[in-house]
């Protein structure tokens, strides 16, 4: 786990409370295993195991008695020095945005003089976190180790929002599972002034009153082909790295080849690779990151470095049989004479819910993905030590089904056609086929004539019988209906208690009467899904993480996000869009022989992998949920949600999802609640970690 922590105190040095000379000296109270970027009186640590080139400080050249200006960028940039100290000045300038303009995906610091300005990223992969302390303000990249900082309990509220209504960032707010520890919204940044602090946005918001200008099709398009490829190329540039030290090889093993056995022994291989499932995305990357041209020293300018091969790594679960049609357009993908392909075999031990009650690595919050961690841990083990993987495409790519009440608002109701053509074919010829597009029509009709309040305070109103209102989401259409809403409750609400629902309910009335920037109702659900997509894959790599690995996700680039969203809805709403843009973009790159089938939708495969893994997992689940801290903290009730399991692996049709994301959090408060140590030493570091040292969650010790 890697992250930076700083802060921003009112006098120019924190005294007996505070951090470190710019020397070292009198160090009070710093992050355990952190590097110093820059001291007193606005310190700057980098914690973790950071690469050298992931860390870049760029000092502007100041005249004798000028205010100290530098720039301090952590991740991986594709910035040159030059490019950097043009971005500082500007900065310095006022213009925030153009520290966010490169390609790659990084986090930028900005010091200049006593102002320092931390932006995060679009997507929120990259969020920025902050909390008062000691008569000024510390800011940092992950929220635990603020949490520790000032010894932060947890936060019940925000835990019964994130499981009731996790895609309503109205419900969310700007909390975290710790109370006093804030997060910044995703595309703005994080000002700080001798202590004071500010969140200003950095990107234009579009008018609810006037259309925005449409974008030519071809030439949006184009975009996303260029900044999917400058954002592979950033990692391809990028100085290689070989794993660490790694365990002895045992020699040779039967069935296995050297890349089975070195990810038996939990080590990536030294170079780059791809994931490679079959699928529109992986595959784009891995074309893209083998046949990228142009890059210097490559032979006849393909390729990843002169002679060497990408490796493709195929996951091929065992369990279920429904993926072939996967596998054999990835062996076809594969047979690139530029890929070099690897197929991980996994059985029972990979299934979704393997090794649950194993100690695992402790997150920075809790996400559905900690259930399949171990799943993609294997996967993640047989790659390179920087990985790229297709995470976050949907949710960039793809149109949410409220953006069809947006094309209401703009009178381009013949955009319909498709989309609902398309549902209707998918519901079958059933006798309820025949009203699924007026049921379409009506329910974008009435989102898009509905205000953000009203939404806001309809959603409250039927949040408390959740248990009662939760849709039927058997098919595609009924999927859909269910998105054109402001607000919906998640998976997971049917299970909570009428307390639990009743206070996120209050939240979001309170949300409904604070003034706002109200967006379109397809524009804000869209960026709602995309920050809760990049949330999970920001802690399935803290869960997952295989040691000397980077696991990189191009989509999620600030340039890519903003490539995306100026394709038009016109054409993001069409059946299959997000492959026919792929499939553009990469033949605008050269590379059109596909596959057939290529782009073709798998979730029914994870479905099924799931619920395997539910049925396998059943007694460790029942044992998790034998006496839950959530029933603790008055969250669920354990009989209701062993019952919900029960019924669930015999088949019966319950929301998967939603029993993954009560099966996480239950999971991560464990994980938290069993943890040793603090992120601080020194002599004025704070005596007890977060959560007041371990104390069983309840309704005494842990008030909303």
């Amino acid at each position: 786990m890697r992250w930076l922590v700083g802060w921003s105190s009112i006098a120019a040095s924190f005294g007996t409370v505070g951090a470190v000379g710019a020397g070292g000296e009198g160090r009070t109270v710093h992050p355990v295993g952190s590097q110093l970027l820059w001291g007193d009186p606005d310190p700057l640590w980098a914690v973790g195991d950071w690469r050298p080139d992931e860390i870049r400080v760029i000092n502007a050249p100041t005249p004798e008695g000028a205010p100290t200006t530098r720039l301090a960028v952590l991740g991986c940039c594709g910035a040159t020095d030059e490019q950097l100290r043009v971005g500082l000045l500007a900065a310095r300038g006022g213009a925030m945005r153009h520290l966010t303009a490169w390609p790659g995906s990084y986090t930028a610091v900005v010091q200049i003089g006593r102002r320092i300005t931390v932006a995060g990223d679009l997507a929120g992969a990259r969020p920025v976190f902050h909390t008062p302390w000691a008569n000024g303000t510390a800011y940092a990249t992950a929220a635990l180790p603020l949490a520790d900082l000032i010894e932060a309990q947890l936060d019940i509220g925000h835990l019964a929002a994130l499981l009731a209504c996790p895609e309503t960032p109205e419900a969310l707010g700007d909390g975290t599972p710790y109370v006093g520890v804030k997060r910044v919204p995703p595309g703005h940044a994080l000002i700080l002034r001798e202590g004071s602090r500010e969140i200003t946005g950095y990107e234009a918001v579009a008018s609810l009153a006037v259309a925005a200008p449409q974008a030519d099709p071809v030439h949006a398009v184009e975009g996303v082909r260029d900044a999917l490829v400058e954002a592979v190329r950033a990692r391809l540039t990028a100085p290689r790295h070989a794993p660490e030290t790694l365990p002895p090889d045992p020699g040779p093993v039967p069935g296995m080849g050297p890349a089975e056995r070195r990810a038996a022994r939990g080590a990536p291989v030294p170079g780059i690779g791809a994931d490679l499932s079959g699928g529109s995305a992986s595959a784009t990357l891995a074309l893209l990151a083998a046949g990228l041209p142009g890059l210097p020293g490559t032979l006849l300018g393909h390729g990843t470095e002169a002679g060497e091969r990408l490796l493709a790594v195929t996951f091929n679960d065992l369990t279920t049989r429904d993926h072939e049609d996967e596998l054999e357009r990835a062996r076809a993908i594969a047979a690139n004479p530029r890929l070099h392909h690897v197929v991980v075999p996994a059985g029972e031990e990979a299934l979704p819910y393997a090794g649950l009650l194993e100690n695992g690595p402790i997150t920075d919050e809790p996400a559905p993905s900690l259930v399949v961690s171990e799943r993609h841990r294997r996967r993640l083990a047989a790659g390179s030590a920087d990985h790229l993987v297709g995470h976050g495409a949907r949710q960039v790519l793809d149109a949410h089904p409220a953006r069809l009440a947006d094309l209401l608002m703009d009178r381009r109701r013949r955009h319909l056609l498709r989309p609902v053509a398309a549902l209707t074919k998918a519901e079958g010829a059933t006798a309820h086929s025949l009203f699924v597009p007026l049921a379409l029509y009506r329910a974008a009709r009435r989102l898009a004539r509905t205000s953000y309040r009203t939404g806001l305070e309809t959603a409250a109103g039927l949040l408390p019988d959740a248990n009662r209102y939760a849709p039927d989401l058997d098919t595609p259409a009924d999927a859909s209906l269910a998105a054109l809403a402001w607000s919906r409750p998640g998976p997971a609400a049917r299970w909570l208690t009428g307390e639990a629902l009743a206070e996120v309910s209050v939240r979001l009335q309170e949300a409904a009467i604070r003034p706002n920037s109200a967006q379109r109702p397809g524009e804000a659900r869209a960026r709602a899904a995309l920050a809760r997509g990049a949330a999970g894959h920001r802690i399935l790599e803290q869960a997952a993480e295989v040691r000397s690995q980077r696991v990189h996700a191009p989509f999620l680039d600030n340039q890519v996000v903003r490539a995306a969203r100026a394709v038009p809805e016109s054409l993001r709403v069409q059946p299959g869009a997000r492959a026919a843009i792929l499939r553009r973009a990469l033949a605008g790159t050269g590379i059109h022989d596909l596959p057939p089938g290529w782009g073709a939708p798998s979730q029914a495969t994870s479905a099924a992998a799931t619920r395997i893994g539910l049925r396998t997992a059943l007694p460790e689940l029942m044992a998790l949920f034998d006496a839950p801290l959530l029933a603790d903290a008055g969250l669920v009730e354990a009989r209701v949600v062993r019952k919900a399991l029960r019924a669930a692996s015999e088949g019966e049709p319950l929301p998967l999802d939603g029993l993954a994301d009560l099966a996480s959090t239950e999971l991560w408060l464990r994980r938290l609640l069993g943890r040793r140590g603090t992120c601080w030493t020194g002599t004025a570091a704070p005596r007890q970690r977060a959560v007041a040292g371990g104390v069983v969650p309840s309704r005494r010790t842990l008030q909303p």
